[in-house]
């Protein structure tokens, strides 16, 4: 996919990404939400791919347009994408996400809007870490199909 000349990642590769994200992210992440809260297994396991499914759906999206938005302002592809604006990219897709997930806490486990906003931070945390390193070494090791020579 090229737009204003900068090759973007087609929607298969784009799935690659979120699938291969948020498996990773559930294998790294549930038992440690598991050990802080206490919650079984199946509570954080249920809980966890729900909040997945959601951030699935929400980081193809935002991926979409926030690399669209860079091809477009500053013509280059994501595999170019400085560190400072790796930071932004990461942040905003946690905040954004935090935003819709929090409601969705407070509803599975009955938890306080504050409670469930410490959980969800706690999470988001998590998550921007990871992201940050998961989206650089992705780029690494899958760049953009015209920069591979595809």
């Amino acid at each position: 996919m090229v737009m204003t000349g900068v090759a973007l990642r087609s929607w298969r590769e784009r799935w690659l990404q979120v699938g291969l994200f948020e498996l990773g992210g559930l294998l790294l992440i549930t038992p440690v939400y598991r050990w802080v809260t206490g919650e079984g297994w199946g509570e954080s396991v249920g809980l966890l791919v729900l909040l997945s499914l959601i951030a699935t759906i929400w980081q193809a999206v935002f991926n979409t347009v926030f690399d669209r938005c860079e091809a477009r302002w500053a013509r280059r592809p994501a595999h170019l994408r400085p560190w400072r604006w790796r930071a932004v990219h990461a942040l905003g897709f946690e905040v954004t996400l935090f935003l819709i997930t929090w409601p969705v806490i407070v509803l599975w486990t009955g938890w306080t809007w504050w409670a469930a906003a410490v959980a969800d931070l706690g999470l988001a945390l998590a998550y921007t870490a990871y992201a940050f390193l998961y989206h650089w070494l992705f780029d690494r090791w899958r760049p953009v199909a015209a920069e591979r020579g595809a």
